[in-house]
């Protein structure tokens, strides 16, 4: 045996260490050049580290649960047997498709009978060879879930949406199934799109441009907290159904409390905001209205009700956005609150904050208060069913006594997952919401 190489974790980012989750290979087996050999989890998301060469793993350098970084040895491969597992693992694949050719086109005349007729006059695909099915059949044809070429974290990314793998064409190299292409599948299926060319379920890709042609231009790559946020948001985005209702609150009297405890929250080395008073009212909301403290099963057929109150607040950071999580708000005052708040932010700026800061939020402010503008639509935190939009607040004349009077007035506006919240009771919150944050007093009820 030639001496065997030695597989290096490539550079993954501005991380000092990241945890193995997953070891989806092991001695003896034959890999090729992009097969997943190791699954990192980091702050946002899992990533799946490719094999940069082909061969046979003979010994392994990581295990589930160690943390790693860039140039720590992964695996031993020997690329001598490269070739010849290759032909091994294809003279066994073929036998295995013949032989399952029949019971494969008897499951898919099954599953076609379920289908939605097609009109007569549907272009029919002819980009890949499919065993003889009904013209109603909505099924890939040829494919096979558990042939799949997917990662680890793309089979669970597919599991977490309820999407059969077999179902959906792979746009990566190879054919390999990218989270891009599962959620390309989701959205076509929500929006009662049938199977389109090549036999999956696809948007209509967007040609590729040259902008150089039209003046100078200049690449700048996405932050790596973008890219991965990115995803979060868009598969968000394909999965819920979004509506947002819009509210005002007048917070002349909480901005009058809030400052008369500046001094009191100084003396402390407490900064106190309005977002603190925010977190405290939306617990009470929440409280009152339980269906927003929830989160929809992955089959659709029930509500997990939280009996527990974490809300998570957004921090925007130079690298993209963050959403720590203040954990028991419930139980916490406002200079508690407001001290958790102003340590998380500080950890998200300068890169600290860990995972565990993020997870197992029920309910999410995002405030642009400080910035400007009058209203916009936040887009839900899935698996939460609600969030809550804050703009930046200002003086209005408003009708009291007989007279206008100045008062300060916030506007807001909640997104809410449609499946689990209808249009009054979102009304409901918002108003009972509003209600609050005028007289803060209500807090203690």
């Amino acid at each position: 045996m030639a001496n065997p190489k030695e597989i290096l974790l490539p550079d993954i980012g501005d991380f000092d260490a990241v945890d193995v989750i997953e070891v989806p290979v092991k001695v003896g087996d034959s890999i090729n050049v992009e097969d997943t050999i190791v699954t990192l989890e980091s702050d946002k998301a899992t990533m799946d580290i490719p094999s940069p060469a082909s061969g046979v793993v003979t010994k392994m350098l990581v295990n589930v649960g160690d943390s790693i970084a860039q140039g720590a040895p992964l695996l031993l491969m020997d690329e001598s047997e490269a070739d010849t597992s290759a032909a091994e693992k294809t003279d066994a694949e073929t036998q295995t498709e013949a032989a399952k050719e029949t019971s494969e086109t008897s499951d898919i005349s099954k599953l076609a009978t379920l289908a939605e007729p097609v009109p007569t006059s549907a272009p029919q695909t002819t980009h890949r060879p499919a065993p003889a099915v009904m013209e109603t059949s909505q099924v890939v044809g040829g494919s096979r879930s558990e042939k799949a070429h997917a990662s680890p974290a793309v089979r669970r990314f597919a599991r977490e949406l309820g999407v059969d793998l077999g179902l959906v064409y792979g746009k990566g190299p190879k054919g390999r199934i990218l989270k891009e292409d599962v959620m390309a599948f989701t959205k076509s299926m929500l929006s009662g799109n049938k199977l389109g060319d090549r036999g999956s379920f696809g948007f209509p890709e967007i040609p590729p441009v040259d902008f150089s042609k039209f003046g100078q231009t200049e690449m700048q790559p996405l932050s790596r907290l973008k890219r991965l946020g990115g995803q979060a948001l868009h598969r968000s985005w394909i999965t819920v159904p979004h509506v947002t209702q819009f509210n005002e609150a007048d917070i002349s009297d909480l901005e009058e409390f809030r400052k008369s405890k500046l001094d009191a929250a100084k003396a402390e080395g407490i900064k106190l905001t309005l977002v603190t008073f925010l977190v405290k009212a939306v617990v009470v909301a929440l409280q009152k209205f339980p269906e927003f403290n929830s989160s929809i099963t992955s089959d659709g057929e029930n509500l997990v009700i939280k009996k527990y109150f974490h809300i998570g607040v957004a921090v925007n950071t130079k690298n993209g956005l963050v959403v720590p999580v203040i954990k028991d708000a419930d139980k916490k005052g406002l200079f508690e609150i407001a001290d958790e708040i102003s340590q998380l932010s500080s950890k998200a700026q300068e890169g600290k904050i860990s995972p565990a800061d993020m997870r197992g939020g029920c309910f999410t402010i995002s405030s642009l208060g400080g910035i400007g503008g009058t209203a916009f639509t936040p887009i839900v935190n899935a698996p939460e069913v609600a969030i809550l939009g804050v703009s930046r607040s200002t003086m209005k004349p408003v009708y009291e006594n007989g007279e206008f009077v100045p008062r300060l007035i916030m506007p807001y506006a909640l997104s809410y997952d449609h499946r689990v919240i209808d249009g009054v009771a979102a009304a409901k919150f918002t108003q009972f919401l509003s209600t609050i944050l005028t007289d803060i007093r209500h807090i203690l009820l």
